[in-house]
């Protein structure tokens, strides 16, 4: 196939919402070529946390700032969540489609990563805070697509697995962030602006490679789920939470306070942690500690990758309440635990940490129906989280010269998501809403084309149909 056809053939850049298309009964194969891309963007996303996060400790060295300070990075990057997911993003969203947003996110992300370039020539703090808002900008663009996107794009019974296996490429790209830090940028026990400088050449780097991923995703023929598509999955569950006003959708809200309140938790642990283990555990250097939370990142991985698998055979909901008992259980203990043992309590937080954020959201959204959209934009602006907890943890370590006592801080936001995952699990209200899409069988069979006619033609829209496989040929 030639370019020409290529470019011919790519899907457009705008989609309407009001029509129901093809995409609403995807197979699992199907969704096999869309889903490949979005997962490049959660690698990206990835490895710039895990760099944010090794930067943060070495940036109050080699630029002479303290721990309240330092937390800039954090704030300047997911204080740019909301105002994608709630505001720009999510308008191109429910307007355009994923899409445009996919390639808006990527430009803004490539802009970001070459204005790193002067902010590390002129060892500009204030340089590296501004990049790193466009930057945050442009994956909060991509996470307000990409995370919904996840969950609507195939069969809604292993959403959450979806979701959760594409994340793990995420945690992937947190390890390979310290990493990089450890080996390349410092490599030994002394911060050097030589070695910061070398950052300007992966940011580079970055910035040349999103690029080029924003031409794949702009020849590429992206299948585009629209509101009227959610509104048919979801009447086939028999759940009315759809038929409510956006602003009533209570258990949505409280979804969007546990993402707040999580994220705001895990950043604040990840961003504090070679300063938590050099407070606690005599002898660490910055260098060392950049390792162990390149292996705190491993344990992360590794936990998403296993809670991935875990969800194929037991509900997401039990495995999520799981994981995140053991969060806040573990992260308490690290309060008052020294040396090894403290570290070895955050190796389990993080293990446990993996399934939670991607898991918050597939079940938050469920079923939304045609409020999805808007309705995933408020849970991923609960990101911005991760810009109030961390500050709020350096001033109490600065205050106490004590980042193994000021762990009580993400202790407490922790817990208040905690009380999502109890809900969920035993509050009839949303188990019920829960249940009843894990159970549908939408994307799983051959269903009847005149059903789903009947269906679009009940809501006054048109239908584009669905391309079908042979009972055979389906997952």
């Amino acid at each position: 196939m030639g370019f020409k056809e290529v470019f011919r053939n790519r899907s457009g850049l705008r989609i309407d919402n009001r029509k129901t298309t093809s995409a609403s009964t995807l197979t699992l194969r199907q969704s096999l070529w869309p889903l490949s891309l979005v997962t490049i963007l959660f690698f990206l996303w990835g490895f710039a946390y895990g760099l944010l996060d090794t930067l943060n400790k070495h940036f109050q060295n080699t630029l002479h700032i303290d721990r309240t300070r330092s937390a800039g990075l954090q704030a300047a990057y997911f204080g740019a969540y909301p105002l994608a997911s709630l505001g720009y993003a999510n308008w191109i969203l429910r307007h355009y489609g994923y899409k445009t947003v996919f390639i808006f996110g990527l430009t803004l992300y490539g802009i970001g990563a070459l204005c790193m370039w002067p902010a590390g020539l002129n060892q500009s703090f204030g340089g590296f805070c501004g990049a790193t808002f466009v930057i945050g900008s442009g994956l909060g663009s991509l996470e307000t697509a990409a995370n919904p996107y996840l969950t609507v794009c195939g069969p809604p019974r292993y959403a959450e697995i979806r979701i959760n296996f594409a994340q793990s490429f995420n945690a992937i790209g947190t390890v390979v962030g310290p990493v990089l830090g450890s080996y390349v940028f410092f490599t030994g026990t002394n911060d050097t602006v030589t070695a910061l400088q070398r950052v300007q050449w992966v940011y580079l780097a970055i910035g040349i490679f999103v690029f080029c991923l924003a031409a794949v995703f702009f020849v590429s023929s992206i299948p585009e789920v629209t509101d009227e598509d959610m509104a048919f999955q979801v009447a086939e569950t028999h759940v009315d939470e759809q038929e409510k006003p956006f602003w009533k959708q209570y258990k949505l809200f409280h979804a969007a306070l546990a993402q707040f309140t999580y994220t705001g938790a895990q950043v604040a642990i990840a961003g504090y942690f070679i300063n938590y283990a050099e407070d606690t555990w005599p002898g660490t250097t910055g260098a060392k500690g950049a390792k162990l939370l390149a292996g705190a990142q491993g344990a992360f991985a590794a936990g998403r990758f296993l809670g991935s698998g875990i969800m194929k055979y037991v509900k997401a909901r039990w495995v999520f309440g799981i994981y995140l008992s053991c969060c806040v259980a573990f992260l308490a203990t690290s309060v008052t635990q020294r040396n090894q043992a403290g570290v070895a309590m955050l190796y389990l937080v993080l293990f446990f940490e993996s399934v939670c954020f991607p898991t918050i959201v597939a079940l938050g959204i469920r079923g939304l129906g045609r409020h999805y959209k808007r309705g995933s934009g408020v849970i991923i602006g609960g990101v911005c989280g991760g810009a109030v907890v961390p500050p709020i943890l350096g001033h109490v370590a600065d205050m106490k010269n004590n980042t193994g006592f000021a762990f009580i801080v993400p202790t407490m936001f922790m817990v208040v998501a905690w009380t999502y995952a109890v809900a969920v699990n035993f509050v009839p209200s949303y188990k019920s809403t829960v249940d009843k899409v894990g159970a549908s069988r939408v994307g799983l069979q051959d269903q009847n084309a005149k059903d789903i006619e009947a269906a679009s033609t009940t809501a006054g829209d048109h239908v584009v149909p669905a391309k079908r496989e042979k009972a055979g040929d389906i997952d």
